[in-house]
């Protein structure tokens, strides 16, 4: 293997790249777009002030949102690799929060993939309308076949199992085949389809009785709710998780930038594009809502299932069974959210393959095999049971409320400790942009919004500890919950150790890397092994 004479000169292969801007945009915006922009922010918006709740939204988007985006964007674009190299070339120590950030990515896309499969069979199920006059009792019973919830199971459900085995062949065939011809090719194709389905759906929400008081019910705002701080929480938290920033996803995906990059400029059209996206999610959701409750001839308020897989496989398919034409609403609701599924799923699994593809030279066809089967295995054992429903509950929950938000704020906290390093990240950004990051985003990054995110981890770990979550048995959450968390910790330690396998880089792609530490360049990368030390 040729060696350079400096750790500085070493860095991981890359010979794959987007097309160009828009092929990244579509990916970013597919990323961002997933089930919690339909089934979570309409509730969410609903229980939060509702017209209200669009100001700290939109506070929260511009004060959250868009500086995580220009920190994952800078990170990645600048160091040219994913989360473990780039955390890598900010402190050497950085590299175990970029290993804990793909394992956090690792340990969702094991259970996502569950989510998008229902969505599948239930396309399928919408043309015959298969849960009958009981959507609750089909979801949970036939379809399901849900233990309760102080039982564990390993008995196998074939509805559940097949669709996502299947799913899991289709994604890693897909990611193996690289990112321009593998993911970006899928973004092209699928993004554009969900909007085209997703505004068929929308507008035929409009047309239906009822339509009209639902959206009153949406966005007529209760002021008053301003006031409460859980709200503004609400919405930092719907920005912070819907965007994909964070953990791994942006930093990943800007790292197969063009030297040559708009970064600031395509933020903000991911930003905005994944908001307007939520609001037209909750005015076809609501519209809907508004049209049930007419039918049931209660207000919307009495109505239950809000949010989340409840809305989707329960409240929607009521609302199917009810309306004129349903098997077509229900396909275009369905494979709106197989679509929105399957582009989060992908940016999900390039940050795994991304990983692996820098640490241990391999290509992606190999990446997508080495921790595709295993993936493959845990999300069937796991997640195609009886107690899979109960599994993915807790799992979701504390992995996204732990070990999201723990990794955001350590990679913040790293940038802002590192050396001059966010002044340089700053000025890296400007120097591509059209749009400039103002100073006042230091601040941001290293102090504010880790306080901020401090605020939501610390609330929800003693929330936790103390009344435990969801009715649960202790062990369930031990295991699931702080398992999740414990293991994607304990296997960062693991792969941080390990040595890497490093190539060397071209003479433009060095270049662009060692920038002057008067603006926060990156410096020689520190060696992490004797044998590296000596090169």
């Amino acid at each position: 293997m040729t060696t350079t004479p400096t750790g500085a000169g070493l860095q991981p292969a890359r010979k794959d790249t987007w097309s160009g801007q828009t092929g990244f945009l579509l990916a970013a915006i597919g990323s961002a777009i997933g089930l919690g922009n339909i089934w979570r922010f309409p509730g969410v918006a609903y229980a939060n002030g509702g017209g209200a709740f669009l100001v700290p939204y939109l506070v929260a988007l511009v004060a959250v949102g868009i500086p995580m985006l220009w920190l994952d964007y800078s990170l990645g674009h600048k160091f040219r690799g994913s989360p473990p190299w780039a955390l890598r070339r900010l402190r050497a120590q950085g590299e175990f929060i970029g290993w804990f950030q793909v394992l956090v990515c690792f340990v969702i896309l094991v259970y996502y993939g569950a989510v998008v499969a229902w969505g599948a069979q239930y396309t399928i199920y919408s043309v015959t309308q298969a849960w009958g006059d009981d959507p609750l009792g089909f979801f949970t019973g036939e379809f399901l076949r849900v233990v309760d919830s102080e039982t564990f199971s390993w008995e196998p459900v074939a509805a559940v199992a097949v669709p996502l085995a299947l799913l899991w062949v289709f994604v890693l065939l897909i990611v193996g085949r690289g990112l321009s011809k593998g993911v970006e090719a899928a973004n092209r194709i699928f993004l554009p389809l969900l909007v085209v389905l997703f505004l068929i759906m929308v507008v035929r929400a409009l047309f239906l009785p009822g339509a009209i008081d639902g959206l009153n019910e949406f966005f007529t705002p209760k002021w008053e709710s301003l006031a409460d701080p859980h709200v503004w929480l609400s919405a930092f938290a719907q920005i912070f998780f819907s965007l994909s920033v964070g953990f791994g996803i942006m930093l990943t995906y800007a790292s197969y930038l063009k030297p040559k990059s708009n970064l600031t400029g395509t933020s903000l059209v991911a930003g905005f594009a994944n908001s307007s996206f939520e609001i037209l999610a909750g005015i076809g959701v609501f519209s809907a809502l508004g049209f049930m409750a007419a039918k049931q001839d209660v207000a919307l308020s009495e109505l239950e299932g809000l949010t989340g897989p409840i809305l989707s496989f329960v409240t929607f398919p009521q609302i199917i069974s009810m309306m004129p034409g349903g098997a077509i609403f229900g396909v275009l609701f369905f494979g709106s959210l197989v679509l929105a599924g399957v582009t989060s799923l992908l940016s999900l699994l390039q940050v795994v393959s991304g990983g692996l593809q820098d640490k241990f030279g391999m290509s992606p066809a190999r990446a997508a095999l080495a921790f595709g089967v295993p993936a493959t295995a845990v999300s069937v054992a796991l997640f195609g049971t009886r107690s899979g429903l109960n599994t993915l509950d807790i799992i979701d929950t504390f992995i996204n409320n732990i070990g999201v938000v723990g990794s955001a704020i350590s990679m913040a906290i790293l940038a802002a400790v590192a050396g001059p390093r966010l002044k340089g990240l700053r000025a890296h950004v400007n120097s591509v942009s059209s749009v400039k990051v103002p100073p006042v985003w230091d601040w941001l990054i290293g102090l504010a919004i880790p306080l901020v995110l401090a605020v939501m981890a610390f609330s929800a770990i003693v929330g936790y500890v103390v009344e435990g979550y969801g009715g649960y048995p202790t062990t369930f959450i031990g295991l699931f919950g702080w398992g999740a968390v414990a293991f994607a910790l304990v296997a960062a330690l693991v792969l941080t150790l390990i040595p890497w396998r490093h190539r060397p880089v071209s003479a433009q792609t060095l270049s662009h890397l060692l920038d002057s530490e008067e603006d926060g360049g990156a410096r020689p990368l520190p060696a992490a092994d004797p044998e590296e030390a000596d090169r």
